[in-house]
């Protein structure tokens, strides 16, 4: 089972600054992490707060040139915000800087003020996500593409230069249409965020599991999950590089295949025993 963690890429505090994140991820490569992972929104916006986020594929096109051998990949890229053109050309262009390493995150998008703020439509987000996704699967798999749905018409489109390799499409989905789209075209399925595994999330993959029949798949895409550590939100796992191995212990007996790590606030000190943690893991799984 791989293990990654969120980098950090708000404006508050300089925590998203470029240096900061150079640092942790850095960190994260020396520790021995296996992937690296930015969000998709503009902004965070609350009552009584308001946070901003930099843009993900400029910022992990820069973390792919200092970190080697690390997978990279947003978490997950909302179809809403670029065309499906611009989505797969850029996906494309990131995985040549970064040798074939993303994992391309995509979802429809849930953030209500920040469509509003910017102008994008909020309405048949599913719908929306399904004509998107099918031209980015094409373009991505080379193909020139031509289609004329309800909301995205390409006519001939393709990429050139031609991705170089088969970029995997990692799908965040719940509900059962968003589930049915995964199980067609995913490579892998993102869950939600938790802390072990719990009914919750096992009702989850029984959902994928039945869309995958609905589609005649056999077998199921690779299933990804996030936890949360430390004490920001719930459910969560105690920052602690023993309750952390334990954690991913028990989504590894689940045949989880990826494991995402969200450790906040994200600095050096709270990284420290989460990356002891996955060494702990990762040595009893050696042994055992």
């Amino acid at each position: 089972m791989k293990v990654g963690l969120s980098l950090p890429q708000n404006s508050r505090d300089g925590a998203g600054g470029w240096p900061a994140i150079r640092e942790l991820a850095e960190i994260a490569r020396v520790g021995g992490a296996d992937s690296l992972w930015v969000a998709d929104h503009f902004f965070h916006r609350a009552p009584d707060d308001e946070v901003g986020l930099h843009e993900p594929f400029e910022l992990l096109a820069a973390v792919a040139a200092v970190t080697p051998g690390m997978e990279i990949g947003p978490l997950v890229a909302a179809t809403s915000f670029r065309s499906p053109g611009l989505l797969a050309k850029m996906a494309a262009t990131l995985d040549a800087i970064a040798g074939g390493r993303l994992i391309l995150g995509v979802g429809c998008g849930w953030h209500e003020p920040e469509y509003r703020a910017f102008g994008y439509p909020f309405d048949h987000r599913v719908g929306r996500f399904e004509e998107a996704i099918r031209v980015v699967r094409g373009l991505l798999d080379g193909e020139r593409v031509t289609f004329s749905g309800t909301w995205i018409t390409v006519d001939d489109a393709v990429l050139l230069p031609a991705p170089r390799r088969r970029i995997p499409l990692l799908m965040a989905a719940d509900g059962p249409r968003m589930l049915r789209l995964t199980a067609r075209y995913g490579d892998a399925w993102q869950a939600a965020w938790f802390a072990v595994p719990d009914a919750s999330f096992r009702e989850q993959r029984s959902r994928l599991q039945d869309a995958c029949g609905l589609e005649g798949r056999s077998g199921q895409p690779d299933v990804f999950v996030g936890i949360n550590v430390g004490e920001a939100d719930d459910p969560h796992v105690a920052l602690d590089a023993a309750a952390v191995a334990d954690a991913l212990e028990a989504w590894a007996l689940e045949g989880v295949a990826h494991v995402q790590i969200g450790a906040w606030p994200a600095t050096p000190a709270t990284w420290e025993p989460v990356l002891e943690g996955i060494q702990h893991f990762r040595r009893a799984a050696d042994q055992g």
